[in-house]
């Protein structure tokens, strides 16, 4: 956007000769005085300017989540961005004189016009300022003279009257400017929002709308003022963190500020519609009007922006710069550790016992750190190698990059302490495993329960049996809980990718896997605590009511005549003994089996 304005600030240079006006310097006194006398007048000229300047003001709603009014928060950030631009001074001084842009019936190509009435004002003040200083002074000087004291008095009267006159009106002028510039917009809206009996009052909404509508103007004057057209853009941020009201409260205040169709704002709205979708019809104070939430977007949004998937240049500089900012204290503490040890080696000569222990102690500890240090470099490199297939699983977010990216030294650190040097898991494999954790929570969860309930009853499976076959025999009894787990799903990435992750490209064993779930930080152990619940609850049936022992005699003595499977054979009567008792004895002698209630 800033390469779009100064391209058209070139073009339109070259086409009036004109350069835009600075506020910074002497542009600032300059200002002020056009702020004082002059007056703006919006003509053709103004009108037709193609050169734009962006002013750029970010709102985060994670920063006024907890207020009752979170729509007050973003108009209180755009006053306050404004500010913070042009300076409080100029706009404390538009606010006490109220400079608004006017329109010209006739064809006038001036942009400013006199004020007649401030320069009289002030003429008069200034007049009736020095007329009373100077009646004052000759008041004075009569007296020091000896003329007669009547005369005296009288001269002193309306040299007083006139001075004061002119002195309060000019200190009232200084005093509301003063207070503007103290006082700015978002601490009067938070004073209003403070009060609670004035804030569900009609006259809020007017207070907040006549504060609005005088940044408007204000903008409108700095556009005439420096020659170009202004656009606030606004950067709103969090918002789908928020509850759905509040949410849906700076969706309201948004669509009220662009319902002026010559509001100078632009509004960047960055969220997931999907969460944001969802805050739209539950709130209540949208129904009937969001019951469908994308309906309500399309209405709302006149520019629909989804970011495209990062290729594969883009997502290796991405995360080789989250390797490379990365702030490990952990891993810049085992590096000095391992300097100093390096430095201390050639200059320590034979000491006491117990410092040569100490210093192989040392010695040690550094040659642990000093291996910490390169496996936890080795399994970084991976992330961004572009001669390996395992940044095509590192999802495109920048956050979920930074978030493997932290976890992989330590996952590396809790691989080497439980391992050692006994050839474990290998470094890739841990990175591996960590963007496995990361990417599908929810299928490494229910494989890695599946396993342990296996084992748990005795029939575990080899130790170089695949995780992924674990996965494929228990997938149907997945299938059968998506309604149980449907929140614990949408955590999954793609199934196929899944498919291909652990089924091709990193088949990990069971016994890999039981090793590294002892390194895993990254995967939320109460989703198997909860899968676990679901199967032993699933498992159980109901238990089979009691034998009757007059029964087991008649089918004893008739068992003989029947084959296995006919309608003779017991395992029918097991479960329906009592409703189903004629269907199940063709010979009609239901009267033989007296049923006992199930206790």
């Amino acid at each position: 956007m800033e390469q779009e304005a100064a391209q058209r600030e070139a073009e339109e240079l070259q086409r009036l000769q004109w350069q835009p006006r600075r506020v910074r310097g002497w542009g600032l006194l300059q200002l002020l005085g056009y702020l004082v006398f002059l007056q703006p007048i919006v003509t053709e000229l103004h009108l037709r300017r193609k050169n734009v300047k962006f002013l750029f003001v970010r709102f985060s709603a994670w920063h006024y989540a907890g207020a009752d009014k979170l729509w007050a928060g973003l108009v209180t950030t755009l006053c306050e961005g404004i500010r913070h631009q042009y300076g409080a001074l100029p706009f404390s001084v538009y606010s006490v004189l109220n400079n608004r842009p006017t329109t010209t019936p006739d064809c006038c190509q001036g942009e400013w016009h006199c004020r007649r009435r401030v320069c009289l004002a002030l003429l008069g003040l200034m007049a009736a300022l020095c007329l009373g200083v100077g009646l004052l002074y000759l008041s004075m000087g009569g007296h020091a003279l000896g003329h007669s004291g009547a005369q005296g008095s009288l001269l002193r009267a309306f040299g007083g009257a006139a001075t004061t006159l002119s002195g309060s009106g000019m200190l009232m002028a200084m005093y509301s400017v003063g207070k503007h510039l103290f006082v700015s917009q978002r601490k009067k809206i938070e004073r209003l929002v403070s009060r609670e009996k004035f804030g569900s009052h009609l006259g809020f909404m007017c207070e907040v709308k006549k504060e609005v509508e005088l940044l408007t103007d204000f903008l409108c004057f700095l556009e005439i003022y420096q020659r170009c057209r202004l656009r606030v853009v606004v950067e709103v941020t969090g918002l789908d963190t928020c509850c759905p009201e509040r949410a849906v409260g700076v969706l309201n205040a948004i669509n009220t500020l662009l319902s002026d169709s010559h509001a100078p704002f632009i509004f960047i709205l960055v969220v997931d519609p999907s969460i944001l979708v969802s805050c739209l019809e539950s709130a209540g104070s949208m129904k009937g009007t969001a019951d469908n939430g994308y309906l309500f977007l399309n209405r709302t949004v006149t520019l629909p922006f989804s970011v495209p998937m990062m290729g594969r240049r883009t997502k290796l500089r991405f995360l080789h710069d989250a390797v490379q900012s990365r702030d490990d204290l952990l891993y810049r503490e085992m590096t000095r550790k391992l300097r100093q040890a390096g430095g201390n080696a050639g200059s320590e000569g034979v000491g006491l016992l117990s410092v040569d222990t100490q210093a192989g102690t040392e010695s040690a500890q550094g040659l642990l750190d000093a291996e910490a240090a390169r496996l936890i470099r080795e399994a970084l490199f991976c992330l961004y190698d572009e001669r390996d297939c395992l940044y095509e699983y590192v999802p495109d977010d920048v956050v979920s990059m930074r978030r493997i990216v932290n976890t992989v030294p330590i996952t590396v650190r809790l691989l080497q302490q439980q391992e050692g040097n006994l050839g474990g898991p290998t470094p890739r494999q841990a990175v591996a495993w960590v963007v496995l954790a990361n990417q599908w929570p929810c299928r490494l969860s229910w494989g890695l329960q599946c396993l342990e309930d296996r084992q748990q009853s005795g029939g575990a499976p080899e130790a170089r049996a695949l995780l992924w076959d674990v996965f494929c025999a228990n997938s149907r009894e997945l299938h059968t809980m998506t309604k149980a787990l449907q929140n614990v799903l949408d955590l999954d990435g793609d199934p196929e990718l899944f498919e291909r992750f652990l089924g091709a490209d990193f088949p990990f064993t069971v016994a890999e896997a039981q090793k590294l779930l002892r390194c895993t930080v990254n995967l939320d152990h109460s989703i198997r605590r909860r899968m676990g619940l679901i199967r032993a609850v699933s498992a159980l049936k109901t238990p089979s009511p009691p034998k009757s022992p007059e029964g087991d005699a008649h089918h004893a003595s008739h068992g003989g005549n029947h084959e296995p499977g006919t309608s003779g054979s017991r395992p029918a009567t097991e479960y329906a003994p009592t409703q189903a008792s004629e269907a199940l004895h063709p010979w009609g002698c239901a009267q033989c089996v007296k049923p006992r209630p199930v206790v």
